[in-house]
């Protein structure tokens, strides 16, 4: 048991700091990785991980704020949070209902991990052709909305706080740099995560788990989220967009491993 939590405590410290570096919460390594273990139910995890990637991006944000060092885009951030943030609690009566239609919970991991893989792939194509993709820059504050609604129905059915399609949906629709997208990407991750926390607890939805455990994953997050900021200041654009190119081979890798884990 003891080694079971070193090993969420470490999986939460490492993904917290690329997730910090990046902009994608942590939660897209947590949730896969620690699905491979099989050490707990999906919903557990799925839990956990949004515990966790939500103390680590409110850090990040409420940090950076006070530092005065944010590059928050406020006009467009703010709506895309909000809509995100309807869109977690959407994203987790989804959960719910699919989870439902399976008495194997097993299904509903592959049915995630299938998804998440497929999300990731595009995710990675894009990436590496973004230099010859035209971007636009969005303003209006009801197509924001809806952007920001199915980054939030997807984070939050998945249960990895947002990931790497917000930052392809910045870069694309917002024509936003590397470390700007990072921070926004987080800014709306904080308020859909947020939303689908709250939603967990007014339904008595919140799944059995040890409350230490939960205590040292959030901490973990908290300190990785620290150390990633300190990182990302140092770094250059290039050095972020390799890091996520590496992490997102990987991350398809674990949940090609995942999907075959829970079919087989």
């Amino acid at each position: 048991m003891i080694f079971e939590y070193i090993i969420f405590f470490v999986v939460s410290f490492g993904a917290s700091i690329v997730g910090a570096i990046c902009g994608i919460g942590g939660g897209v390594i947590i949730k896969p990785v620690l699905d491979a273990f099989g050490v707990l139910d999906v919903s557990v995890i799925g839990f956990l991980s949004g515990c966790t990637v939500l103390a680590m991006s409110c850090y990040s944000v409420v940090r950076s704020k006070v530092s005065g060092s944010s590059s928050i885009d406020m006009a467009t951030g703010t709506p895309l949070a909000i809509g995100a943030a309807i869109g977690g609690i959407a994203g987790k009566s989804m959960f719910q209902w699919v989870s439902s239609l399976f008495a194997d919970k097993n299904t509903v991991g592959a049915v995630q991990a299938i998804t998440l893989g497929i999300i990731t792939l595009g995710t990675l194509i894009y990436t590496l052709k973004k230099d010859k993709i035209k971007t636009y820059h969005l303003t209006n504050v009801v197509v924001c909305l809806l952007i920001g609604f199915i980054l939030g129905v997807v984070s939050s059915f998945l249960g990895i706080g947002g990931g790497p399609i917000n930052l392809v949906v910045l870069y694309f629709f917002f024509s936003m740099t590397t470390k700007v997208a990072a921070q926004n990407s987080l800014y709306i991750i904080l308020f859909s995560q947020a939303a689908s926390f709250l939603m967990t607890l007014f339904t008595s939805t919140v799944p059995e788990v040890s409350w230490l455990l939960l205590g040292g994953m959030i901490v973990a997050g908290l300190l990785g989220g620290i150390a990633g900021r300190i990182i990302n200041k140092k770094i250059d654009d290039k050095v972020v967009d390799k890091l996520f190119i590496l992490l997102m081979a990987v991350i398809i890798l674990i949940n090609v491993y995942n999907t075959v884990k829970y079919l087989g």
